[in-house]
């Protein structure tokens, strides 16, 4: 078994990896041989269709060897002779299709409409062993729901007899006390387990152990469950048919449902398996009180029915305008849709891409495997088309030389030159008082807290605001050249930065002496916001056609294939900035590349400039080029305390400066605006837990943290991992020895961080690290 973090008989001749580690070998030809590998057998392969993931299964196909044996497997694919012809055309493979609607253990699915959710799973745990519907995987859409559904079943009886004793003395043997433990005992104990990517390691696999030798009754876990891990159960319970954020949930692709469906039913145990679908909460209640109001005739002459029919009346029960609601006909229809067909989805990975190149520089050779891809005609025109941005990234960056020549000059690198006395190892020290420490709640979170300045949501991005009645100003850096009625410095705009100027002085409306103020009222969006969503849209003039033929690597082309945590053009776009950093900074940067669910970002958000300052890269060298390049102003950068008219109002409204992820991504897209997959997550998780001498436990307690302490625990694990490829290079003017020594310092304490908490997880992975068995794209785990 070898994984991104577990490694178990790495020698055998036989190994179950994941797709990403087989990518990880076939891009690696000089260290692993496929020679005397016979046969390649990919399980769940409907992944092949995942936006993110399915790329990897993909060139997985495009790059295995011929000698090798291929076998697919899947229960969830539509149309799968198109997906043949496919492999048979573009990659001389001419699998025979075996298919079968048959299951070994017939399913049974089943709309509930008249019980809640406690009660239905008490109804499925009665009786013997025979007519128990357990062991139940319960299925929810987010992590925070996994819990309070846990919670609801935590005082019911669910266990066979006998059960709870050989639970208890099994739980005794195994450490609960740190972070979720000690909720997740309880649980445990009645019979429920809770299983999602926000656990620890060992908590996840306590749970599965335990559910496997079927001394659990209901697993309740997110949907990522249904795609590998092997908990095998009688029947399979969902809670909702709608995922998505509030307000603007979804139906369930119909591949979704059928996956989670294909997990009810043990070939060893069962005869049938069950499938359970709940409708919402308030159609229960609608359901019972119709049932009990129908129940009194409409023509009765009894006065007591009379007004007990009236009094049902007054007390029924509605829908909620709040609610988004499913119901049974959506349920059946989605049974009966068909999984969807495979398509190639995702992009080339930059990495895979400077791979290519150094094997051969002929772009034709590119332009030939994008044609080879799953798409329409006008997908394929698409694909060869960004083919043709990604070579003129490369270029621009100066990673390869092409022929015939661009008909442009090759932008100039502009890197701020670092300061010696900043390059030292990070020092770790506690900035919590005691009184702090004995009260982790609400006033430590709200002296860290602050906003991040660019929120993303959906295609649109807005600058964030705040009321507040006691906010302490931000400290305001000199005034910046380049600012608001200054003209900027020449020289000093990027492509991008300039398009955006022109395109600003062209739109700008000439003001009347008679406008006034009238004119401050109308403001376009911000300049700031359109550019960090690159949602630009004044006319550009197009470049003249060009084609290259051949992309030559340089010398720096090496260095993209050493970053495999970040995106490696950005990474290296850092590593030419991080010279000038001060720690905070570089951690801030490094971090924010890690990405986190939009769950965790309140509790770990970057703190506001009065609590930590700007460092020298932001105030010395982005925060000018910004302004510089028209990206930004001085105010929409740090902008400043706007007090009521009133003063005898309290409330002051405050928008959110922007923290340094966002502006080196907005100065990143100014210089490499076609690259497109780049995602930045501002937050400060590494450097808080820092300032807490790495105490992991004490941490995620102090920042309530415990129900997602398996993300936190993942993102150091990351961080060490980043650290080491980036100790591997060095910024300019950086004496490489200091630079290593605070990287390598960082890692030391993320890694006895992580072992405090749970030490067989973190040397597996660590293993896997020093191997360089990577799993590169795993966004699974984060849902």
């Amino acid at each position: 078994l070898v994984t991104g973090n577990r490694r178990v008989n790495p020698d055998a001749r036989c190994l179950v990896v994941v797709a990403e580690i087989l990518l990880n070998r076939l891009l690696h030809g000089e260290e692993f041989r496929f020679d005397d590998v016979a046969s390649v057998v990919m399980d769940e392969f409907h992944s092949f269709n995942d936006p993110e993931r399915g790329v990897v299964w993909e060139l997985s196909l495009a790059l295995l060897p011929k000698h090798v044996r291929l076998l697919l497997l899947s229960a969830t694919v539509g149309q799968p002779n198109e997906f043949l012809i496919w492999l048979h055309r573009s990659h001389g493979r001419s699998p025979q299709l075996v298919q079968s609607t048959d299951r070994k253990v017939p399913l049974q699915a089943e709309w509930v409409g008249d019980r809640l959710l406690s009660e239905q799973l008490e109804w499925m745990t009665t009786g013997d062993a025979d007519l128990r519907r357990t062991p139940t995987l319960l299925f929810c859409f987010n992590r925070s729901e996994c819990w309070s559904v846990a919670e609801q079943l935590k005082g019911k009886s669910l266990l066979l007899d006998g059960q709870q004793k050989i639970l208890a003395d099994l739980l005794d043997k195994w450490d609960f006390k740190s972070g979720i433990g000690p909720k997740l005992k309880p649980l445990l104990q009645r019979g429920v387990g809770v299983h999602h990517a926000g656990m620890l390691p060992k908590y996840r696999r306590r749970v599965e152990e335990l559910f496997q030798q079927k001394l659990l009754s209901v697993c309740v876990c997110t949907e990522t469950l249904a795609a590998g891990i092997n908990l095998p159960a009688r029947s399979v319970v969902l809670t909702t048919l709608m995922k998505g954020p509030p307000g603007k949930k979804k139906l369930i692709e119909p591949s979704a449902l059928h996956q989670m469906m294909g997990r009810a039913g043990r070939p060893q145990f069962d005869r049938i398996g069950f499938v359970y679908t709940l409708a919402h909460e308030d159609d229960v209640r609608i359901a019972r009180w119709k049932k009990q109001y129908d129940q009194i005739p409409e023509d009765t002459k009894d006065p007591n029915l009379i007004r007990a029919k009236k009094a049902l009346k007054k007390k029924q029960p509605t829908r909620r305008n709040t609610e988004q609601y499913w119901n049974e006909d959506q349920f059946k229809k989605l049974i009966a849709l068909p999984p969807a067909k495979l398509a190639s989805r995702g992009e080339l990975p930059w990495r895979l891409l400077a791979y290519l190149l150094q094997i051969s520089p002929d772009v034709a050779r590119l332009r030939a495997f994008v044609n080879r891809r799953l798409l329409d005609p006008k997908a394929l025109e698409l694909n060869l088309k960004r083919l043709e941005q990604m070579v003129l990234t490369l270029w621009s960056g100066g990673y390869v030389d092409l022929e015939p020549p661009p008909p442009m000059e090759r932008p100039a690198k502009h890197t701020p030159v670092a300061n010696p006395a900043l390059v030292k190892a990070v020092s770790v020290k506690p900035q919590v008082s005691a009184e702090d420490e004995e009260d982790f709640g609400g006033d430590l979170l709200e002296k860290q807290d602050s906003g991040v300045g660019i929120r993303e949501s959906g295609k649109a991005n807005t600058v964030g605001t705040e009321t507040e009645s006691s906010a302490r100003a931000a400290p305001h850096p000199d005034p910046l050249p380049g600012g608001e009625g200054e003209e900027a410095p020449p020289g000093k705009v990027g492509a991008f930065g300039a398009l955006l100027q022109q395109a600003m002085k062209d739109a700008k409306p000439q003001a009347s002496p008679e406008a006034g103020s009238a004119d401050k009222k109308s403001k376009k969006p911000s300049v700031l916001v359109r550019a960090l969503g690159l949602q630009v849209d004044e006319p550009t003039n197009e470049p003249p056609p060009y084609t290259p033929h051949r992309a030559t690597p340089t010398a720096d082309l090496s260095k993209l294939l050493m970053l495999r945590s970040v995106n490696p053009v950005y990474g290296l776009f850092l590593l030419d900035l991080l010279g000038a950093a001060e720690p905070e900074e570089r951690i801030q940067a490094l971090e924010s590349v890690l990405e986190l669910p939009g769950s965790l970002l309140p509790f770990v958000r970057v703190p506001k400039p009065d609590v930590m300052p700007p460092g020298p890269l932001a105030t010395g060298y982005v925060d000018q080029e910004l302004i510089a390049r028209g990206l930004a102003t001085q105010e929409e950068l740090y902008p400043p305390m706007e007090e009521d008219r009133d003063r005898h109002d309290m409330f002051r409204e405050r928008r959110w400066p922007v923290p340094l992820a966002d502006k080196l991504r907005l100065l990143f897209h100014s210089e490499f605006p076609d690259v497109r997959d780049l995602r930045i997550t501002p937050c400060w998780v590494v450097g808080d837990l820092l300032q807490f001498n790495g105490e992991f436990d004490k941490y995620v307690r102090g920042r309530d943290l415990t129900k997602q302490e398996g993300l936190v625990f993942r993102h150091c694990l990351r961080m060490i991992l980043l650290c080491g490829e980036f100790a591997a290079l060095t910024p300019p003017n950086v004496d490489a020895e200091a630079w290593q020594h605070e990287l390598h310092d960082i890692s030391r304490i993320l890694t006895e961080s992580c072992r405090s908490v749970d030490p067989e997880s973190t040397d597996k992975a660590l293993e896997s690290m020093a191997t360089g068995d990577i799993v590169e794209v795993d966004r699974l785990e984060r849902r």
